[in-house]
């Protein structure tokens, strides 16, 4: 009896060796995996050259073309052992020239507004429309005022988002139905056009556009987003002389589809090739801006989790791929490709760098309770580079069409505070980069991906 006693003490001690070991030696390699992204400025120059070089990318463009052909070259230039185009038809709309907005009004004055045609809006006939202004914070205003009182009239959506909301992407959810769903809603009751508040917490003068849906059964009207400053004061100048007018001019355009692509880059795994670890951020981004956090730095920092597997000699038992996807601003056409050829490979994993460069905070998890619970059961690992958050939740738009298929779906997760003061506007540009944010991104995803590699999900 004293014997088995021992030896079950015995077998104890030494699994509990075993375990400190193991947590002792992915401890040094996720050291390794942050040394290794702070002290290297790849991703950083990798950013500025793609968007100094490249802004402007929406789906169709030539600017994504041309994007589309220097992420290859990065790519083939790491010498991966498999790099690829995939191709995708994707939606062609042009902006055309810049829009023209004035308020005219004899008690108001006359003013210039900042404004800009939302994504995929038709533009307004001839030389432009002249209209007035009825403003609602609402549908349900909306649905009170009537054909009677809508017809034939602009309708100025004026709903801000919650400042109040900690959580900036709730704030953004509730305002963004606005913009996407608005200009059926005022077609619906005879407008001629559309004015959204920008989708911002941001009190600032530049315009934030997106996309758009219009219905087949009303009449597709011109929509635009006015600046949050500028839509302050038209609620105020409609106030001083509720007859005002408002003067728009858009010439964008919808073209043909065209052909466009992925990118894809793959380190062939060492014992289960045929098993990949996706990750990836999507390479288009709105015309208007240079798209450094939507989504220039998840491209950047999801081609660097590779750089740095290569780097530090880190032989993945699986296959590790990044897909630089095309078209999520407009209609993930890109997605649709990847996850349609996605169903003859197996994926453990997918993860998303789609919600800025800022300081990560962990990731949200689209899976099974028991996989949720294995990944949190690596937080002590994680917690001392910052990564202290690990709960259910979304994703990644990219992403999620792999659901269907059964794949653990993860969202990088940084600090919120900052990403709607430049998400979709023409302040989204290079200059909002932080070196060490965006390093400390791509050291947080490597070392998600390193630690599912080894244990699996």
């Amino acid at each position: 009896m004293k014997n088995r006693i021992l030896i079950f003490v015995f077998f104890l001690l030494s699994s509990a060796c075993l375990t400190l070991t193991a947590q002792n030696a992915d401890s040094l390699t996720i050291k390794r995996i942050f040394s290794g992204a702070l002290t290297d400025t790849t991703s950083y120059y990798n950013l500025r050259y793609l968007t100094g070089h490249y802004g402007g990318r929406l789906a169709g463009s030539a600017q994504s073309l041309k994007a589309v052909k220097w992420t290859e070259q990065v790519l083939r230039n790491m010498r991966l052992d498999t790099v690829f185009l995939q191709k995708c038809t994707v939606r062609h709309w042009e902006r055309g020239g810049k829009e023209t907005g004035k308020v005219i009004s004899a008690k108001a004055g006359n003013h210039n507004l900042s404004i800009c045609s939302l994504g995929g809006s038709v533009p307004t006939a001839g030389n432009g429309l002249t209209a007035k202004l009825v403003e609602v914070k609402d549908y349900d205003e909306l649905k009170k005022l009537g054909k009677e009182k809508v017809s034939g009239k602009i309708v100025f959506i004026n709903h801000p988002a919650d400042p109040s909301l900690y959580n900036t992407f709730a704030a953004y959810g509730g305002v963004a139905g606005y913009r996407v769903r608005g200009a059926v809603q005022a077609a619906y009751y005879g407008a001629v056009a559309m004015i959204d508040r920008s989708a911002t917490t941001s009190h600032d003068n530049f315009p934030h556009t997106g996309i758009l849906h219009y219905a087949d059964t009303v009449t597709k009207i011109p929509a635009l987003s006015v600046s949050t400053n500028d839509a302050e004061k038209l609620s105020h100048w409609l106030k001083t002389d509720p007859d005002l007018t408002v003067f728009l001019k858009a010439s964008c355009n919808e073209l043909p589809e065209t052909a466009s692509y992925n990118v894809i880059g793959e380190i062939r795994g060492t014992e289960h090739p045929e098993e990949i670890i996706a990750f990836g951020g999507h390479l288009d981004c709105w015309d208007i801006c240079q798209g450094a956090n939507d989504d220039g730095a998840g491209v950047v920092q999801t081609i660097d989790v590779l750089r740095l597997f290569k780097s530090l000699q880190l032989k993945p038992k699986h296959t590790i791929r990044v897909i630089v996807y095309m078209d999520e601003e407009m209609e993930q056409r890109g997605a649709k490709a990847y996850a349609d050829a996605a169903k003859d490979r197996k994926h453990i994993a997918a993860i998303e760098a789609d919600r800025g460069s800022f300081t990560p905070w962990g990731f949200s998890i689209d899976a099974a309770d028991e996989q949720v619970k294995k990944v949190q059961s690596w937080k002590n690992l994680l917690l001392p580079y910052g990564l202290f958050y690990f709960e259910k939740g979304g994703s990644g738009v990219d992403i999620r069409d792999l659901k269907p298929q059964g794949v653990p779906l993860f969202g990088l997760v940084p600090d919120s505070q900052r990403y709607f003061d430049y998400h979709h506007s023409v302040n989204d540009s290079f200059d909002k980069i932080n070196i060490r944010e965006l390093q400390l991104g791509t050291a947080a995803m490597a070392a998600l991906v390193y630690l599912i590699d080894k244990y699996g999900l």
